[in-house]
């Protein structure tokens, strides 16, 4: 008899099915109606009306990831790329220079980190194939993934740029919150210090102690590909003046926008739309001329599309919460079982365990941002370390939900069963760093 190897459902999939399991207890719990049948359509009109409440945050997601992939695209960053892994002579020394890139990358841009860390990853690994030298690949790939545990604490988490803007959908219940009370508190910047210093020494040592792996099987393909078709009509497209023109454009008016609050020292202006324009007009400039950026374009865009077609499935998990009155009942069940002490580290634990069935910041929000917020405020529990006690614990299972990793994946060619020993070590790590800082701050 031959065994079945166990399959795990597409993210997508499990998002149908947390649809269903929300809907069902919508239907049992929510609001009394006068027939099962108006009770069905009013539950169904709940995650109707949801489903289309966050197109805009869809679109603000998708290009985050969307341009800081074009972004890590651009010559500039592949020259310096090429340059760098060029120096390298030891796995240790290669392995703790990823880890360290993708960390701080993390910090500016999740979309970026994501890409940067599998590109120097495989970079790496072909300078060490070319060169006959040895080093632990699948070591290396978890190094250049690990910026996806550190990402929500940085300038592109989702649940600190999201309440950090002017009219989001929880503005009404805990206002505006700027990221000076959540990315730069300083709880914050002490857990993202010892990420910085932590991690890559860890993975140092483990590249010290492991025994290298096999690199025949990896393809060294450093040399660009030459464009093999020129087009006439392609003047303004192919003009640096365009690209480069547009792109300082926007980023000088950008600049003049955010002049006042630079000069008064706030940092109000930093949110979705500010990262999104900012990686925008780099990306026109770095790569040049409008034909070379859509390419970059055109190659990135299918990573965006779990964002595009699972987060209106969150919204109507959302709108069943929200509308259906489970939102409530969650909020009034954790009051229940927790402490002002208590409820930072069950709302860690709890983000953990949700970020494993939606591998989305942005959707995890969406779906447990209420709850919490409103839990928090009967708690008298400070809302920005709840957000951030929320952002720990959903990047912390990127390490065990491969979603995420398969970009990484795919530009390196490791399988998830490569470099999940590594990334269940580096969860330990984080799990530490995250707990005591939620303990003493």
């Amino acid at each position: 008899m031959s065994r079945k190897t166990l399959q795990i459902p597409s993210p997508f999939s499990i998002a149908i099915g947390l649809t269903a399991i929300t809907f069902l207890l919508a239907f049992v719990f929510g609001a009394p109606s006068q027939s099962i049948g108006e009770k069905f359509t009013q539950t169904f009109s709940f995650w109707q009306k949801g489903f289309w409440e966050l197109l805009a945050f869809t679109m603000q997601m998708a290009l985050i990831l969307l341009l800081g992939h074009t972004l890590a695209l651009a010559p500039l960053f592949k020259r310096f790329i090429h340059a760098i892994v060029k120096k390298f002579n030891s796995g240790p020394q290669a392995t703790l220079f990823v880890c360290l890139i993708s960390v701080f990358v993390s910090f500016i841009n999740w979309g970026f980190c994501l890409i940067i860390g599998a590109i120097l990853a495989r970079k790496v690994g072909e300078h060490f194939a070319k060169n006959q030298m040895k080093i632990n690949y699948p070591l290396l790939g978890a190094a250049g993934y690990s910026g996806m545990m550190c990402w929500h604490g940085g300038f592109s988490g989702s649940a600190p740029l999201t309440v950090a803007a002017d009219g989001h959908f929880l503005m009404q219940k805990i206002g505006v919150i700027t990221i000076a009370d959540t990315v730069l508190s300083p709880m914050n910047i002490v857990c993202m210090a010892l990420l910085l210093v932590f991690i890559p020494l860890s993975f140092y040592f483990l590249a010290s102690k492991l025994k290298p792996t096999n690199l025949d099987r990896l393809l060294i393909n450093e040399e660009e590909k030459p464009e093999t078709q020129k087009m006439a009509n392609m003047d303004l497209d192919r003009s640096k003046w365009v690209a480069t023109g547009l792109g300082s454009l926007m980023l000088i008016g950008l600049f003049i926008t955010i002049w006042p609050s630079l000069k008064a020292r706030q940092l109000t202006f930093i949110n979705l739309n500010f990262i999104n324009f900012l990686l925008f007009g780099l990306g026109l400039i770095l790569h040049g001329n409008i034909h070379h950026f859509l390419t970059a374009v055109h190659q990135a865009i299918t990573g965006t599309t779990g964002i595009i077609i699972q987060f209106p499935l969150y919204a109507g998990i959302m709108g069943l919460m929200k509308y259906g009155g489970l939102a409530d009942a969650m909020a009034t069940f954790f009051v229940s079982i927790s402490s002002a002490g208590s409820f930072p580290f069950l709302t860690f634990l709890s983000a953990g365990l949700i970020n494993i069935f939606v591998p989305s910041g942005g959707g995890q929000w969406a779906v447990q941002g209420p709850i919490i917020c409103d839990a928090a405020q009967q708690l008298g529990v400070s809302v920005p370390k709840i957000i951030m006690a929320l952002a720990y614990g959903d990047q912390l299972t990127n390490m065990l939900q491969p979603f995420w990793a398969l970009p990484l994946l795919g530009i390196t060619g490791l399988k998830a069963k490569d470099v999940l020993p590594y990334t269940l070590f580096l969860m330990l790590i984080g799990a530490i760093i995250f707990i005591l800082g939620l303990m003493f701050f």
